[in-house]
């Protein structure tokens, strides 16, 4: 079982994930949050395998809650909003959001993107990593938040994986690209979050973007 944390502070828009959530035979409800205050206590004491976290919440935003649920290793953190690019979408996926999706995304794809990040794959909804990705290269003067000697340590081949995920690339994907085993790009993969200390590949593709690869 997948155990779900919901932080949302509209209750209607919480009771329609709930109810969504709980339809999946392989995913449990554990608990419900209306703020980040709220969200980051009951993660602490439930310790769920993830936290779907909406960005705008009184007390404390979601973002701020996913820096310190991700900081404190409590859990992974889903991020759902209304908004498709902005200053929250940069802010999550910094903070190691290891997922980020829109709130129209259909209850199909919100199962299936619990599901994703449960198993340690990041998702990011399509529309937005093509508004990532387009937004970064109309800013090629933009001053790099990165180090690049941080990619000093790895190899070849795991800065040509970290390159791909910056691309929004999955595993699948990535082995098609770079004629390898879909098995041998997880390790890749595993291998540079280690060596890069991130939490997610989304937080490895944001990285990847900023350095240009």
């Amino acid at each position: 079982m997948i155990r779900v944390l919901v932080a949302e502070d509209q209750s209607a828009v919480r009771a329609g994930l709930v109810l969504i959530l709980r339809s999946a035979p392989d995913i449990e409800v554990v608990g419900e949050a209306a703020d980040g205050e709220r969200a980051v206590e009951l993660a602490r004491s439930l310790r769920p395998d993830l936290v779907l976290m909406d960005v705008q919440m009184p007390r404390l935003d979601g973002v701020s809650a996913t820096r310190r649920i991700v900081g404190e290793r409590l859990a992974d953190v889903l991020v759902l909003t209304t908004f498709d690019l902005d200053e929250y979408v940069f802010g999550a996926l910094r903070a190691g959001a290891a997922g980020f999706l829109l709130k129209n995304t259909e209850a199909r794809d919100l199962l299936e993107a619990v599901r994703t990040v449960a198993r340690g794959e990041g998702v990011v909804a399509p529309a937005v990593t093509r508004r990532l990705i387009a937004e970064f290269a109309a800013a090629p003067a933009r001053e790099p938040e990165a180090d690049p000697a941080v990619l000093e340590g790895l190899t070849r081949r795991e800065r040509e994986v970290l390159g791909c995920l910056g691309e929004g690339l999955s595993n699948a994907q990535i082995a098609a690209r770079l004629e390898m085993a879909e098995g041998t790009v997880k390790t890749h993969v595993s291998r540079l979050l280690a060596k890069l200390e991130l939490r997610s590949r989304v937080q490895a593709a944001v990285l990847a973007r900023e350095l240009g690869l």
